[in-house]
């Protein structure tokens, strides 16, 4: 469920940097929506990133 279904992004892990720079374990969660969207002649509901949801409406 947490990945698009069209570029793959998913769940990434980083650090999160205070003042003093003491590193704590943070995540990066990817912004992900579900969208219907048309094949063809028919509608399926997908979940995408909201860059691949930008990239499709400006193709279509």
């Amino acid at each position: 469920m947490a990945t698009c279904e069209n570029c793959g992004k998913k769940l990434a892990f980083g650090h999160s940097r205070s003042f003093s720079k003491r590193a704590t374990q943070r995540s990066f969660k990817p912004n992900l929506q579900r969208v219907a969207v048309w094949h063809g002649k028919r509608k399926e509901t997908k979940v995408l990133c909201t860059k691949c949801i930008r990239t499709i409406v400006k193709v279509a």
